[in-house]
């Protein structure tokens, strides 16, 4: 935001360069001195034009002023030319372009100007070393960092409190939290920026009881400190703690309340617990603030439903932007929701659009594109995209995108053509790649192929059991107990467990866990009951159980059994029970739901007359009338 400019303030420092009579360039100065910051460009160039008419060249102090303005005004190049002309620049103009480089977020070229700073025998002061410290933080270059500390050392700086702070911060953001904190606990003037760049610091390497302490702590919290503390939990996966803090700034008596930034850093932790009811709360709540008018909340709001299983609510946040503010992120959040939720054609859709509105497509944007694609059986449509991305759009592929490739040509059956890219690839093929191929390897039963990718994964995830697991159901599902019992000695002897298959439902805004056969519920008795009915009353309808997805060497009744107390059955048992009739269920589960479950629900929906989403480790699914959104394609 511009300064006010004061009309008889610059009219009485104008007056006396009209004049006819000889003036020296410094006479300048006070006038540019007051046009810094008002965005007054024109002016600017006008008053330079005046001096250029009189023959003056400015001197360091006079182009010090000139390079404040222009950097202030927008015009970035016009100030690097200015400093450039200045043959002996002191250290208020070496000052001065430190500061345009900064502001401009020109990292490289500031720490140069500094450089060139020293050289000219001026190690700098409190006004140069914030800057630059700046950057090193931006850079991640703790080692110039280092360098600049040691000089603000020596010229006495260190004690002054912005240049601490700044120096904490450098610190933090190069992952040096033990040099920030021997810093921090040194200072004997601490503002509140020091405590918050530490708290920040905590929170990014997890160290969540280290940022607890030094919050409570705090002798005069403010907005950054509060939204450090929601945004830390929920980087950490502590949902429910990062609510609580949000609800605690929402209480009546709390003089902080959240901004805009604290909306955005809650609204995933509602994502990452499918709390779509709190997150419609903290909607409400941004709308009532005048928040929602902010382009990034809109953004923030639309991933936050699309994650929650509200297409149509993040659909509606989207087209709540004006077409100007439809960035990149605001598009790739729309093609990856309509990815998620299985819906390859708007996919394309979205991303013909972001192309057509001038977007350029970066990364991002082909992980949601090939994934939609994957996720539809959009196989050609996918290929040509992969093979437009460096070629058309200079976009690198990286690990994602072949991962993305090989999902696609292996849920369309192409396991040979995917099992070609891998070997062609110029990158080293990492377990998102082999994971894929083992997918679908056991998608479209071929051994051979599972039993390659999943050497290689046990090389490169020797602690994920979920790989040993799928080839012990493949080993089973064709009868090979032998291949069965050598997995699970290999998975015994190693100390490794297999994943518990849990679901959660959220139901008067209480979250609901259920694992693979739990009985631990309050109303595990009626969830059961229910669950006992529940098979003939949907055979009836024309389900069969698949008992392929119990791959145990037990009976067939008893696989039936087993299939019947999978997590997502108790989660959906438990909404049926507790919910009125035309409510959805929402159900998130951990791991990739199961064939049965798939068909089974199918059948529940119908029966039941309810829609029911699923969210799983992959996509979403849909279920209505006795059909799924993905039409069996996952």
């Amino acid at each position: 935001m511009s300064k006010p400019l004061s009309i008889h303030r610059l009219r009485s420092l104008m007056d006396p360069l009209l004049v006819q009579g000889p003036l020296h360039p410094s006479a300048y100065a006070p006038v540019f001195e007051l046009l810094t910051g008002c965005n007054l460009l024109r002016l600017g160039q006008q008053l330079h034009a005046h001096m250029a008419l009189r023959g003056l060249e400015p001197n360091a102090f006079l182009a010090a002023k000139m390079v404040a303005t222009y950097a202030s005004s927008g015009d970035l190049d016009s100030a690097i030319s200015l400093f450039r002309r200045v043959a002996n620049p002191n250290p208020l103009l070496f000052n001065s372009m430190i500061r345009a480089y900064t502001r401009y977020g020109c990292s490289v070229e500031t720490i140069q100007v500094y450089c060139r700073m020293q050289r000219f025998g001026s190690n700098g002061d409190n006004f140069t070393f914030p800057f630059v410290l700046k950057c090193c933080a931006d850079l991640s270059d703790v080692g110039m960092g280092r360098c600049v500390h040691g000089v603000s050392l020596r010229a006495g700086c260190v004690l002054d409190m912005y240049v601490g702070t700044s120096l904490i911060d450098m610190y933090v953001k190069c992952g040096e939290l033990s040099s920030a904190r021997k810093l921090f606990d040194a200072s004997s003037e601490r503002d509140a920026s020091s405590w918050n760049a530490l708290i920040n610091g905590y929170m990014k390497v997890g160290d969540i009881r280290a940022a607890e302490s030094l919050f409570r702590r705090m002798p005069c919290r403010n907005i950054v400190s509060w939204t450090a503390l929601v945004s830390g939990y929920t980087q950490n996966g502590l949902a429910d703690k990062a609510l609580s803090v949000f609800d605690e700034m929402l209480r009546e008596e709390s003089e902080i309340k959240p901004n805009y930034v604290t909306v955005m850093s809650i609204l995933p932790a509602c994502a990452h617990s499918a709390a779509l009811d709190r997150g419609r709360r903290v909607h409400d709540y941004a709308r009532r603030a005048g928040l929602d008018s902010n382009p990034s909340v809109q953004t923030a709001l639309a991933a936050m439903y699309a994650k929650c299983g509200s297409l149509v609510d993040a659909r509606r946040c989207f087209f709540n932007l004006k077409a100007g503010d439809r960035t990149s992120v605001a598009w790739n959040t729309m093609i990856t929701a309509y990815a998620s939720h299985g819906y390859g054609t708007e996919v394309v859709s979205a991303f013909e659009e972001m192309i057509e509105s001038g977007v350029r497509p970066d990364d991002i944007t082909f992980t949601g594109l090939l994934s939609g694609c994957s996720h539809s059986g959009l196989t050609d449509a996918g290929l040509k995209f992969f093979h437009s991305m460096r070629t058309v759009y200079s976009v690198e592929p990286k690990v994602e995108h072949y991962a993305c490739v090989v999902d696609l040509l292996g849920r369309a059956g192409r396991l040979i053509e995917a099992k070609e890219l891998i070997g062609k690839m110029p990158i080293k093929a990492g377990p998102s790649i082999w994971g894929a191929l083992l997918a679908a390897s056991r998608k479209n039963r071929n051994l051979e192929i599972a039993e390659m990718a999943a050497r290689e994964l046990f090389v490169l995830e020797p602690d994920n059991s979920g790989n040993y697991v799928l080839l012990s159901n493949m080993y089973a599902e064709a009868g090979k107990w032998t291949e069965v019992d050598n997995l699970r000695a290999s998975l015994k002897s190693q100390g490794m467990k297999k994943s518990p298959g849990g679901s959660w439902i959220e139901v008067n805004d209480k979250a609901h866990l259920f694992l693979g056969g739990d009985t631990s519920h309050p109303q595990a008795k009626e969830i059961y009951m229910l669950l006992e009915a529940l098979p003939s009353k949907i055979k009836a309808a024309g389900y069969m159980p698949d008992t392929s997805f119990a791959l145990h060497d037990v009976s067939e009744e008893e696989k039936e059994q087993s299939l019947t107390t999978h997590s997502e059955k108790l989660a959906i048992a438990f909404g049926l029970l507790n919910t009125n009739r035309g409510v959805v269920l929402r159900v998130t589960k951990n791991l990739r739901i199961c064939g049965d479950c798939h068909t089974a629900i199918k059948f529940i929906s119908k029966i039941y007359q309810r829609e029911i989403i699923v969210r799983d480790v992959n996509r979403f699914h849909h279920f209505k009338d006795g059909s799924c959104s993905c039409r069996d394609y996952w």
